[in-house]
């Protein structure tokens, strides 16, 4: 008997504001900009790629490639991203500061 698998899909599991907003302060905790670019890409690909970019004025292509794990999104792009997603990036102290 063998067993069926599927891959793994992040975005299959932004299913409500709440895990996107969760998911994306993690990203975003790390510091890590390959990553939080790639968490950029999943939250895209689950609110639909054509939807985000429709909202924020950028292609398709330049969606995916700027959020990417190789990508290198400009501040502009990401604050469209998140704006076309219902959220905002607010500063905030850091606490081990």
């Amino acid at each position: 008997m063998s067993i069926k698998t599927t891959k793994y899909q992040t975005a299959d599991y932004l299913d409500s504001p709440e895990a996107i907003e969760a998911y994306l302060e993690a990203a975003f905790e790390t510091n890590d900009t390959a990553l939080i670019a790639a968490a950029l890409g999943d939250v895209a690909k689950a609110e639909g790629i054509k939807k985000v970019a429709d909202q924020s004025g950028l292609s398709r292509e330049s969606l995916y490639r700027a959020l990417s794990a190789n990508g290198n999104p400009k501040l502009d792009t990401i604050l469209k991203v998140l704006s076309s997603v219902g959220l905002t990036l607010t500063p905030r102290l850091n606490a081990n500061s």
